[in-house]
C-alpha cells in the first residue's frame, strides 16, 4: 500500500475538493469486557449494517475491541492488545473484502515500543493498513500507553479523512493540523463519558468542524466500559457545525450521513478562517501519514 508524509502540511491548493458524495457511518455499541472474540464479531454484524445502509466507511469506539478496561489490557497485552498481522482479525478483514467497505475499529496495539491506543483500519478490498495512533493521552493513559507521533489521513472517493481518538479532539491544533494537510473529514473514536462527556464533545466536535470547515463524525460507546459510564450520543456535525445525525444516549446504533462536496465547497467559501490561517504561511509542525482505502 503506497503511502507518503508530509512533513509540515500541504498548501491548500494542491488539495481539490471531492467530486463526489460519500456516505459515512459511526457504530454505537457497548463491548463486552475482554471478550475479543464476541466484539469482533459485533464488530462484523455491525459493519453489515452499515453496508446495507449505503456506507462506504464504518467507525467504531475506542478500544472497542477489547472494551475500554485498561487493568485487563496492562495485565495482559498478549490477549487483550493487538499487533499488526493479528489472525483474530480474519473476520473484519472478511466482511470489509465481501461488502467493500471500510472499517476503523478501536484497539489497544502492542509493539517494539509498547503499548498504544489506536484505530486499527481496514480498507474496502480487506486490507489491514497502517493504523492511526492517539497522541494526546490523559494521564491515567500516559501510565499505561505510549503516545503516537504523527496525523493519519485515510482517502477514500476523493474524500481525505482525517484519523483522531477520544481526547485528541480536545486539543484543536490536532484538527487544525489535519486540515492544513488538506482534510475534507475528521473521524474519531471515542470513550466520552455521562459524568463530562456529553458537554465536553457538545463544545469540542461543533468548534472543530466550524473552524476548520470540517465534516465531523464522533464514534462513542454505549453502556458501560473500564468503568465508565458512556453517555452514547454518537454524532456528524457537517463543515457548519450543525448536527447532521444523532444517536441515542444508552443503545446500541448505527447512524450515517452522506458527505457532499457541494455543501463543502459552499461552507468553505463563506467562512473562510482555515483559508485565512493558510494565507498567513503559519506552520504548525507535525508529519501525516496518507493512505488509500480504496
Amino acid at each position: 500500500m503506497d503511502s507518503f508524509i508530509t512533513e509540515f502540511g500541504l498548501n491548500r491548493k494542491q488539495i481539490s475538493l471531492p467530486q463526489t458524495s460519500l456516505r459515512i457511518a459511526a457504530a454505537q455499541a457497548q463491548p463486552v469486557p475482554g471478550d475479543v472474540a464476541a466484539n469482533i464479531a459485533r464488530t462484523v454484524e455491525l459493519t453489515g449494517i452499515a453496508a446495507d445502509r449505503g456506507a462506504k466507511l464504518v467507525v467504531f469506539p475506542e478500544k472497542f475491541l477489547s472494551g475500554y478496561e485498561p487493568d485487563l489490557i496492562a495485565g495482559d497485552p498478549a490477549k487483550y492488545a493487538f499487533d499488526a498481522n493479528d489472525p483474530r482479525l480474519a473476520p473484519i478483514r472478511e466482511v470489509c473484502r465481501r461488502r467493500e467497505i471500510a472499517v476503523m475499529v478501536g484497539a489497544a496495539t502492542r509493539a517494539t515500543a509498547g503499548l498504544r491506543i489506536s484505530s486499527l483500519i481496514f480498507n474496502r478490498s480487506g486490507e489491514q493498513i497502517e493504523p492511526y495512533h492517539k497522541q494526546y493521552l490523559y494521564s491515567s493513559e500516559a501510565r499505561i500507553y505510549h503516545p503516537g507521533t504523527q496525523g493519519h489521513m485515510l482517502v477514500l472517493d476523493g474524500w481525505r479523512l482525517a484519523a483522531g481518538v477520544c481526547y485528541d479532539s480536545g486539543f484543536p491544533e490536532h484538527a487544525r493540523l489535519a486540515a492544513v494537510n488538506g482534510a475534507h473529514a475528521y473521524l474519531v473514536s471515542a470513550l466520552f463519558s455521562m459524568k463530562t462527556g456529553f458537554h465536553q464533545s457538545r463544545i469540542w466536535f461543533p468548534a472543530r468542524a466550524f473552524d476548520n470547515t470540517l465534516y465531523v463524525l464522533l464514534s462513542n460507546h454505549a453502556g458501560t466500559t473500564g468503568g465508565w459510564e458512556a453517555c452514547g450520543a454518537s454524532a456528524i456535525w457537517n463543515p457548519y457545525g450543525d448536527v447532521m445525525v444523532q444517536a441515542s444516549r444508552d443503545r446500541d446504533e448505527v447512524i450515517t450521513a452522506l458527505l457532499d462536496p457541494a455543501l463543502l465547497a459552499d461552507i468553505r467559501e463563506r467562512e473562510t478562517a482555515l483559508a485565512d490561517f493558510n494565507a498567513r504561511g503559519d506552520v504548525i509542525p507535525g508529519g501525516y501519514t496518507v493512505q488509500s482505502l480504496d
